[in-house]
């Protein structure tokens, strides 16, 4: 049976997250639905990894099994197709299709993974920027910011930006590669890891922004990692600023 990468982007605005749920609109759920539609047959979609309600993604991936014989081109034009005609499915978009092996799975083969969250940084709120970036209107330190961020490279027990209800079996990850950068009136933080914790990057980047407000000194990141506890770390920023950017396989 025939399988197919998918590489897909959303404005995780109106969605519940990834995952079917009971109550909501799941982008999981959407992007079977239509694929359901297009296909005439029951689909069952398997991702790189969930994201949560209201998270974005530029390039999310996944897999789907297809039993007919269909050109690349009429698969990405069929999805999105269909995609158009379900509800907020316009805020999905199947950027890509490639015929795959048929033992790749988008979840286990899935390398690393990179998050983007900006944070418009500007005493006047912006609507063209309202549903993907968290407004600070206080001045942030960005020299500082990037001090802070340095302590959090590297492997740690990262129990202090692990959000309750986490069901990851250890606290112990490593963050490869983390990023501060701010043009004009936005903020970037790029972060790099093979996985992450439940709301990791969205409480390392409320951390970050309580050290760039100065509620939190730079240096106290390494005492933040060692004391192993939630409560020690900073807020846990909104989700619409976090997008999943990549996905390395």
């Amino acid at each position: 049976m025939p399988r197919y990468k998918l590489t897909i982007e959303y404005n995780g605005t109106n969605f519940i997250g990834w995952q079917k749920q009971k109550k909501g609109f799941s982008i999981q759920e959407t992007i079977e639905k239509a694929a359901k539609n297009f296909l005439q047959s029951e689909v069952d979609i398997t991702v790189a990894g969930r994201t949560d309600a209201g998270v974005h993604a530029d390039a999310q991936v996944a897999h789907l099994d297809i039993f007919k014989k269909l050109k690349i081109k009429n698969i990405l034009f069929g999805l999105n197709f269909y995609l158009s005609k379900e509800k907020f499915g316009e805020d999905i978009s199947i950027k890509k299709v490639n015929k795959v092996d048929a033992n790749f799975n988008a979840r286990f083969a899935a390398k690393k993974k990179t998050y983007k969250y900006k944070i418009y940084n500007n005493e006047s709120r912006s609507p063209m920027h309202a549903y993907n970036t968290w407004w600070v209107s206080q001045k942030l330190n960005i020299v500082d910011m990037k001090k802070a961020s340095k302590h959090l490279l590297g492997n740690h027990d990262f129990s202090s930006f692990r959000a309750s209800g986490c069901q990851a079996l250890s606290p112990i990850k490593t963050l490869d590669k983390i990023a501060v950068i701010k043009k004009k009136n936005i903020i970037t933080l790029t972060f790099t890891a093979r996985s992450f914790l439940y709301n990791q990057v969205r409480i390392m980047t409320g951390t970050l922004k309580d050290v760039g407000s100065g509620l939190i000194k730079p240096e106290a990141l390494k005492k933040i990692l060692q004391k192993k506890k939630r409560a020690s770390s900073g807020i846990t920023a909104p989700s619409k600023g976090l997008t999943l950017y990549k996905v390395y396989y």
